[in-house]
């Protein structure tokens, strides 16, 4: 049975539901919950909404004592009333150990699964993406929605929400290690570039991304319109729309999007100057009559 909130931490729970956008009252989700203070505290605010969540803890084994986490998290569950399991993914330490952690969590957790990112999560994407060179898109960030309900509060109002419950957050080591970029960008560039501006950048760094994305959204819309395999019809579009009608169209079988190299190179057959281009997963793109066509990778002889 869920602990019945006091009136104090009603009080917060309210004040911050209206900043969230979780689904309706009454509909099951699954929460990814680390232990740490954001995770946390997206399950008290989904408990708060009325949801029926499941607190689902997923241990990488990276560090010692990681079961502890679990059972920290399991414990949080217990005391909200939440249904509760562990997952347990194998994974090496080594090389490109985020991406491959953030793959493996996603494969157990499904496409569906509630996280627990702030504004403060926001802003750091957005700077990541900034470095990696992107365009507009990658400047809006993570979109807000039912999957990133709390996108809109801050991490310290997480921390508060998770004392006011009493709870006592896992600190996760791997969030200071520098060989990280989101690390460095949290513990170094943010700090000097709010000292150097003389004010919080958090807020300005979300707002530039709701702009981004209110871009992005016209770009997609006017791109929908577009035949993607139509030459004709991508050099008479304005290069962002017509590249934004490619990504869409050349996402591989797993979902992700092409690279800007890789588009790109598209746009060179689109103007004639390449013939054809090879895609990711082995795909191959040509041209013929004024018309893309993407051929699938070959079949190995062992099948």
């Amino acid at each position: 049975m869920a602990t019945e909130f006091t009136a104090d931490q009603r009080s917060l729970v309210d004040e911050l539901l209206p900043r969230c956008q979780f689904a309706l009252p009454g509909t099951p989700v699954i929460c990814a919950v680390s232990g740490g203070a954001d995770s946390v505290a997206l399950l008290i605010l989904a408990v708060g909404s009325g949801l029926i969540p499941t607190a689902v803890h997923i241990d990488h084994g990276l560090r010692p004592n990681s079961e502890r986490e679990a059972d920290v998290v399991a414990n949080v569950a217990q005391s909200l009333g939440a249904a509760f399991r562990s997952e347990r993914v194998e994974l090496a330490d080594g090389g490109d150990l985020e991406a491959r952690a953030r793959s493996a969590r996603r494969s157990v957790l499904g496409p569906d699964a509630l996280t627990g990112h702030t504004a403060d999560d926001q802003a750091e994407t957005l700077l990541i993406n900034l470095l990696r060179g992107t365009g507009v898109a990658g400047l809006s960030g993570m979109r807000p929605g039912p999957s990133k309900p709390i996108l809109n509060l801050r991490r310290s109002e997480t921390m508060a929400l998770c004392d006011a419950f009493g709870f006592d957050p896992v600190m996760d080591e791997s969030n200071l290690d520098p060989r990280f970029v989101r690390n460095r960008i949290r513990h170094e560039l943010l700090p000097l570039m709010a000292d150097i501006a003389n004010r919080d950048l958090v807020p300005l760094l979300n707002r530039t991304a709701l702009r981004s994305r209110m871009i992005t959204d016209e770009i997609d819309a006017e791109a929908r319109e577009i035949d993607p395999s139509s030459c004709e019809e991508l050099r008479a579009a304005p290069s962002e729309v017509a590249a934004a009608a490619l990504r869409r169209w050349l996402r591989d079988g797993s979902g992700h999007p092409p690279s800007t190299a890789e588009v790109e190179r598209v746009l060179a057959v689109v103007n004639l100057t390449a013939t054809a281009t090879e895609l990711s997963g082995g795909r191959r793109l040509s041209r013929s009559g004024g018309t893309l066509r993407i051929d699938d990778p070959p079949l190995s002889n062992g099948r």
